[in-house]
């Protein structure tokens, strides 16, 4: 049965600096650790605490990291996911490079969906057919959206496959993401949300009002896990 719980901060760097020091924490705690990491504003502050208050950490060897979502682009583009964690946190950690499983964005989408999916198959521990991380790091979009799942896309959130295409409302741009059926089957779900913009959905989300059925984000509730929002004083309205 899920648990759920809420911590607030007073700034974003502040919720991000103590989100970093919760993972580690979390990830000191098993041999092997499988993270997705998420993209975003909140995340580059993480990576950059990361990476400066634990440079030198001997955990990095037993931690693999995924991507929850990527842009369908090159992984030396300014909008790649992963080309900002490498220059934020993986080029400034001994991590070993087999511990990093990018999507290639660079990659026709399907094709890579497909190949993302059957890579987290045979790397991850596996229930009822699903990949299972240890954590997962997800962010909201001011429109509810979280991973790259959309609310005009809402059927990626029970998708039976792994992975799939999902495209930007606006821009048209296609990302590969995690499927709301892998989302709810990790071990541990954060989300890091940060800033002013967020408030409404938060609230509504959070007092399911509204329009809070309809956006993505509302719809993750690990199985079996635990859910935990990582919040700064901004996004809850204070």
């Amino acid at each position: 049965m899920m648990k759920e719980r809420k911590e607030v901060f007073a700034t974003a760097k502040e919720t991000a600096e103590a989100f970093g020091d919760y993972l580690m924490k979390e990830a000191g705690e098993k041999s092997v650790f499988h993270c997705a990491l998420s993209g975003g504003s909140t995340p580059k502050m993480l990576f950059d605490y990361l990476a400066v208050k634990y440079k030198d950490s001997p955990l990095w060897r037993g931690i693999h990291f995924y991507w929850g979502d990527e842009r369908c682009v090159s992984p030396e583009d300014a909008e790649s996911n992963f080309k900002m964690t490498k220059e934020r946190l993986l080029d400034h950690i001994p991590i070993p490079q087999e511990n990093i499983h990018r999507v290639l964005g660079e990659k026709e989408p399907e094709k890579e969906a497909e190949r993302y999916g059957q890579e987290l198959l045979e790397h991850l521990p596996t229930h009822k057919g699903l990949p299972v991380f240890d954590l997962i790091i997800l962010g909201m979009g001011e429109d509810g959206h979280t991973a790259s799942i959309f609310p005009h896309q809402m059927e990626l959130m029970s998708s039976e496959e792994v992975c799939r295409v999902a495209v930007h409302p606006d821009s048209g741009q296609r990302r590969v993401t995690l499927t709301g059926p892998v989302i709810n089957a990790a071990h541990e779900v954060v989300f890091l949300v940060t800033g002013a913009g967020k408030k409404d959905k938060v609230s509504e989300i959070f007092n399911k009002t509204g329009g809070w059925e309809s956006y993505p984000a509302a719809h993750i509730s690990p199985e079996q896990g635990n859910l935990v929002w990582f919040l700064d004083e901004a996004a809850v309205g204070k």
